[in-house]
């Protein structure tokens, strides 16, 4: 670089300061202002550096620009991707009205329309206007997101100070409960020596006698042994004598033996004990949101029942519906099983199909946000964004998926299994099996069907005369029988907690009230109710919807 003796260089401790410095002299340690900037080559240039990188043939093409200029395009920040992040976001999909980087356009857009580079459509897509709303709607989202931090972050400090309290209940109840426990044993050490003190009276007087007794036959005996030396008067006085304390020996001896052997015994409450060694805690924990209101039990009174079909032109098959399922906003999903759909009831109570699958459905339920879980019979829960179609999120790996019955409770997914329940996490882990009870004995008399959540429990029908009721952990709260129910199969809760089972073969529904006690029917044969298998209660509508495996329609009652 020749160029370089025509202009003033410094070397180290020069008392230049430029705002720009050359990058190829100032990797010599020597100072040099620039004068240009290759974006290529992420390099500051001076007047000789940028002669020179004209001339190389692997740089002569690069378009320089003024140091200024420069200054402004290094201060916009790429972008990266969120599903890549090792690359840049370049490209615009109008389709989906989203940017993206060149790698997800090439795996997932490809079939997009009017996909475009951003410098092609950014000057005419943005207006200062717009920005501005955005920005103005931007400003508003972060202040209700932080009024929304703030609350969250005094609810955290609200549960903990209610956590700290249920640990102070529990530290008072345990001490409660082992004062009476130890109460209890006083009692009872109490009555065991009550007891012991007199049997031991008894036994001491019976000894007492019996050496009195002893110590009279041995005088007796050996006054018999000088009888012979006595007169005929005093010998006959004495033969009356000792025969008496014979006669009176025996009576002491039977009466001995017709008491037996006495002992003490003790036997623990067998109530007691297993009250106490069955349970899995002292108390119930239950989660609730503040400002809830706890809802009176209602009286289902039918105002009206019809029938809606849910056939649809294309459909192959007879529609049989093997679940039903309520989202929040109201919306009504349907599987059908022969179809291999999910449809859905619009407003107008018209069903329409939002989704086609390759496997035949076997369950649906809600998950959260927006998102729902449809059970498949080739072994997948595949779970799904809900818009105005089913958009896939995640599949899960489980077993047994044939069998009805699926639900959501405390973030897991409880699928039926034949003779019980398989609990997975959503990434796919089993979590547990539910079938036997802590003694071993089965916890539902035949195969498991539907399920359905109440807080934080699962009432699960097991096509008999009615359902259990499960603890989130597993455990059984309680049955809901009924001799008027066979083959339960469908099973839905209220909003008060009301719970309806179906009998698939009885054919009929009946009522239990949130404590598990049986009600009445609600519509059975004279309704001409024929092998109801599936239920959703609608209580934005105060209704119920009711599936049947042998007809195209559903049947909603309306209640008062």
């Amino acid at each position: 670089m020749a160029e370089r003796s025509n202009f003033q260089s410094l070397k180290d401790g020069s008392d230049a300061d430029f705002e720009f410095t050359c990058t190829p002299c100032s990797k010599d340690n020597i100072r040099e202002e620039a004068d240009k900037y290759c974006p290529e080559c992420h390099e500051y240039l001076c007047m000789a550096c940028t002669r020179y990188h004209g001339r190389l043939y692997a740089t002569q093409h690069h378009k320089l620009l003024d140091k200024n200029d420069a200054n402004r395009v290094l201060h916009i920040a790429r972008t990266k991707c969120q599903y890549h992040a090792d690359r840049d976001i370049e490209m615009y999909c109008k389709t989906h009205d989203m940017v993206y980087c060149t790698m997800c356009i090439a795996t997932e857009h490809r079939s997009c329309d009017e996909v475009n580079k951003i410098e092609d459509v950014s000057k005419k897509s943005v207006n200062q206007t717009e920005i501005q709303a955005l920005l103005d709607e931007t400003k508003a989202v972060h202040g209700t997101v932080k009024s929304l931090a703030v609350k969250r972050k005094e609810n955290l400090t609200a549960i903990y100070k209610q956590k700290e309290t249920i640990e102070g209940k529990l530290d008072d109840t345990e001490t409660k409960l082992i004062e009476h426990i130890r109460k209890l044993k006083r009692e009872t050490a109490k009555c065991l020596n009550d007891k012991y003190s007199t049997l031991k009276e008894e036994l001491v007087s019976s000894l007492n006698v019996s050496v009195i007794t002893a110590d009279g036959l041995q005088q007796t005996k050996e006054q018999l042994q000088m009888i012979h030396s006595l007169n005929l008067e005093q010998q006959f006085v004495r033969m009356k004598l000792m025969k008496k304390t014979n006669q009176d020996a025996n009576t002491f001896i039977t009466e001995g033996e017709a008491e037996g052997t006495k002992f003490i015994d003790f036997t623990v409450y067998k109530e007691l004990a297993d009250i106490i060694t069955k349970a899995n805690s002292i108390g119930d924990v239950t989660t609730g949101i503040v400002g809830e209101q706890e809802l009176k039990q209602r009286q289902y009174k039918i105002k009206s029942t019809k029938e809606i079909s849910v056939t649809m032109s294309n459909d192959t098959w007879k529609c049989l519906k093997s679940d039903i399922c309520r989202l929040p906003d109201g919306t009504i999903l349907l599987t059908d099983y022969n179809n291999k759909k999910v449809k859905r009831l619009n407003a107008y109570d018209t069903v329409e199909n939002v989704h086609d699958f390759d496997s035949n459905p076997t369950g649906i339920c809600f998950v959260s946000n927006s998102e729902v879980a449809v059970k498949l019979s080739n072994n997948k829960i595949q779970l799904f964004f809900f818009g105005s179609s089913l958009s896939k999120s995640r599949t899960i790996d489980i077993k047994n998926c044939h069998q009805l019955g699926l639900t959501m409770c405390c973030g897991d997914l409880w699928s039926s299994a034949s003779n019980g329940v398989n609990v997975y996490s959503t990434s796919s882990y089993l979590v547990k099996s539910i079938d036997k009870d802590q003694n071993g004995k089965s916890i539902f008399k035949s195969t498991v069907q539907h399920m359905a959540v109440t807080a934080d429990t699962v009432i699960v029908t097991d096509s008999s005369d009615g359902a259990v009721c499960l603890n989130k952990d597993g455990t059984v709260i309680r049955e809901l029988r009924d001799s008027r129910l066979k083959c339960t199969v469908g099973v839905c809760v209220a909003d008060d907690g009301t719970v309806f089972l179906c009998g698939y073969q009885s054919n009929n529904i009946v009522l239990f009230n949130r404590d598990g006690n049986c009600l009445e029917d609600v519509i059975g044969k004279d309704f001409g109710l024929k092998a109801p298998a599936c239920m959703c209660f609608d209580g934005t509508k105060n209704r119920l919807i009711v599936g049947f495996y042998n007809k195209d329609t559903l049947l909603v009652i309306e209640f008062a």
